[in-house]
């Protein structure tokens, strides 16, 4: 019989549900968890929320009461955040089933890490409910469950031994896990010793040898090598057939390689949920938005003399074969020497070709016009975005960058290659209104 654990929020339901009848290993309802900005006022909240907790007549007290209350007095319980207070996460909710993979998205800040702490019971919520039955393997974090004095033998035991296996068991399972953490040469030595690429391999062959029914991955995978995440990958295949994999990562290609289906957050708040392809377009939203027709906003770095640099296209479509237009306006407040150059990116956050470099002499004082003329362009069918950024004349340092804000649609019938360099000409007009 799996074991099955609930982890209720301060306002959340204390009635356990049996997930065997609906086949679901994981079930979050309606959680939510909030964190004070201000140390000072996070103590001060943190003894209120223990004095309420032993209050035996607390629960006796009506939200309206509570929210008539002064606000230094008012409870953690509330759906009312206090001075300083702020969602982490607020009212997600989602099930998960053996076999599915749900890859989390979302920017930084957006509370995933949080979510997966109250997922492993590192934290609880303030509201809501998370029910999990099964054995729970994680790794959320560098070193996380590492103790860095003991050796790396000595921690497979302990990581073991907490997850409930017997002595017996972890001594069939050990040998497993060495050679695929291909750490053999340096288990006997301590963690603290090992570097961010090697604590990684390690948790990673502890977390999903033991045979866990639900797997919690973060953005951990992307400190190991390509050869090593490959097998990573690999593994996770082979785990889904007997467990529920939750997956978080930046690399929106990696998230549709392996997922089943995808959620996207936003400031704490469930935005989106669905399948990968639809959730990976919903989370770009988030980051840019594409205004009109070919408008761009872009950027210059903080160390660059220019107070403007703005890129724009003159086509939504273009034709395998074609040539695409770029406008680029610069205004600089020093003459400067540099190249600039047009990268594609496919829906999978991939390069998948770019321009040759082109030199632009930026004259002080002056808005310089630049007409980047690349093509012809050989790519396969679909959406594209463009990113150009402009380097220094050693190559060394940005000095403006437009990331992805410009997308172009390449159409006609389906071509047998593709090239990664595309020529490109350049065409300076100065001063012109």
């Amino acid at each position: 019989m799996k074991a099955e654990r609930t982890i209720n929020g301060k306002t959340g339901s204390s009635v356990t549900d049996n997930l065997s009848s609906t086949g679901d290993l994981v079930r979050v309802e309606s959680v939510s968890k909030k964190f004070c900005r201000s140390l000072k006022k996070s103590l001060w909240y943190g003894l209120q929320d223990i004095a309420y907790d032993l209050n035996p007549f607390s629960n006796s007290r009506s939200e309206p009461q509570a929210k008539s209350n002064a606000s230094d007095r008012q409870r953690a319980t509330s759906p009312f955040l206090r001075e300083d207070e702020f969602w982490a996460v607020n009212d997600v909710s989602f099930q998960l089933r053996r076999g599915e993979c749900l890859g989390l998205m979302g920017r930084n800040g957006a509370g995933k890490t949080t979510l997966l702490k109250m997922l492993t019971g590192l934290i609880k919520p303030d509201a809501g409910r998370i029910i999990m039955r099964g054995r729970v393997g994680a790794l959320i974090a560098l070193g996380a469950g590492f103790n860095p004095i003991l050796t790396g033998r000595e921690n497979i035991h302990v990581n073991a031994s907490v997850l409930g296996l017997s002595m017996r068991e972890i001594d069939m399972k050990i040998e497993e896990i060495i050679d695929f953490s291909e750490l053999r040469d340096f288990i006997d030595s301590p963690v603290q010793s090992y570097s961010s690429g090697m604590q990684v391999r390690l948790g990673f062959a502890v977390a999903t040898a033991l045979d866990p029914d639900v797997l919690i991955l973060d953005e951990v995978l992307a400190v190991g090598d390509a050869s090593f995440r490959s097998k990573c990958y690999r593994r996770i295949g082979e785990l889904l057939d007997r467990c529920a994999v939750i997956f978080v990562s930046h690399a929106i290609e990696q998230i549709a390689r392996i997922s089943t289906s995808a959620l996207v957050l936003d400031r704490g708040r469930q935005v989106f949920r669905g399948v990968p392809a639809a959730a990976a377009a919903h989370y770009r939203t988030l980051d840019t938005a594409v205004p009109g027709a070919q408008e761009s906003a872009a950027f210059s770095t903080s160390h660059s003399p220019l107070s403007q640099y703005d890129v724009s296209c003159g086509q939504t479509t273009v034709r395998h074969g074609d040539f695409l237009d770029i406008l680029l306006v610069t205004l600089s407040s020093d003459a400067v020497t540099g190249f600039a150059r047009i990268q594609f990116y496919s829906d999978s956050e991939a390069v998948v070709a770019e321009t040759h470099d082109v030199m632009l002499n930026l004259t002080a004082a002056t808005r310089e016009y630049s007409e980047l003329k690349a093509g012809p362009v050989h790519l396969k069918p679909g959406t594209y975005r463009l990113s150009v950024p402009f380097t220094s004349s050693n190559r060394i340092s940005i000095l403006g960058w437009s990331f992805q804000l410009l997308k172009i649609q390449v159409a006609g019938e389906a071509c047998v290659f593709s090239d990664y360099i595309v020529p490109c000409e350049c065409s300076n007009y100065s001063g012109r209104t």
